[in-house]
């Protein structure tokens, strides 16, 4: 472990600092991610760690056998309280931070299983939203997440917190709508959108097949492009006096008929 840094001067913390902001994030192809089980699961997804401050005060003894860090050739820097406070989202928060470089998928990367089921995400601009729905592929063991038209970066140390990690370990990618809807109808895969104007329960489509659901922006819903596009337009009924659901919770809601279809088995 290098030494102890207690400066907030020092040249590493101010580097970290100047991750919190988005565009030194996009230029530098790094971000900060806090935590233990979210380093661990950057590890897992095969990205790469830059660095990595602990903070003895908060972590205590702990030696991360998990992220093996004294055979990396990353440094791994010792820092204090107030250091670490200054570099930090969340106060005292494991004591541990790493700096990781972010594997950037693009379409013409992804493998795909024999009967794909993708998940469309169409400018959506809350991380915790972005982060939940990372969670929610996650647990349904979709193929790949395509973030399309972003407002928010994938790598924001908020959709970091919000998604447990799992944003790493998912298989996403950021590109155009255009881009993605060209891509969906080469490979043959179905278009089904959530949309308010849509007439067709979400439950009567046929998910068996190889599927892509798409989900819009929490303010605007779906953009013209995917309905005008789509294979099936679908909507989730609803009983009370909204007209809409969280799109996390939506995208939730389909994605898991959809396994109820396949009999709870991946492609």
């Amino acid at each position: 472990m290098n030494k102890r840094i207690t400066s907030l001067q020092n040249a590493r913390i101010k580097r970290v600092v100047s991750l919190h902001k988005p565009g030194v994030r996009k230029k530098e192809n790094l971000t900060v991610v806090e935590g233990y089980r979210e380093i661990q699961m950057a590890v897992t997804g095969g990205h790469e760690i830059d660095s990595l401050f602990i903070c003895p005060d908060i972590a205590g003894d702990e030696t991360y056998p998990a992220l093996d860090i004294h055979k990396k050739s990353f440094p791994v820097n010792e820092v204090n309280r107030s250091v670490y406070s200054k570099i930090a989202y969340r106060e005292n928060f494991d004591g541990i931070i790493a700096i990781i470089a972010p594997s950037r998928r693009k379409l013409d990367d992804l493998k795909l299983g024999a009967n794909p089921l993708m998940l469309m995400v169409e400018s959506c601009e809350k991380p915790g939203n972005i982060g939940a729905m990372m969670r929610t592929a996650d647990a349904a063991g979709v193929d790949a997440v395509i973030v399309c038209d972003p407002r928010t970066d994938i790598y924001n140390p908020n959709v970091i917190r919000a998604s447990l990690g799992s944003v790493f370990t998912n298989t996403v990618v950021a590109c155009k709508s255009e881009e993605a809807l060209m891509w969906l109808k080469e490979k043959g895969i179905k278009i089904i959108v959530t949309a308010l104007t849509a007439s067709v329960p979400y439950p009567e489509p046929d998910y068996k097949v190889p599927v892509a659901l798409a989900v819009g922006s929490e303010d605007k819903g779906i953009s013209k492009i995917w309905t005008d596009n789509s294979d099936e337009n679908i909507i989730i009924p609803m009983l009370g006096q909204v007209d809409s659901m969280n799109i996390s919770v939506s995208a939730a809601i389909v994605l898991f008929e959809a396994l109820r279809q396949r009999g709870f088995r991946k492609s």
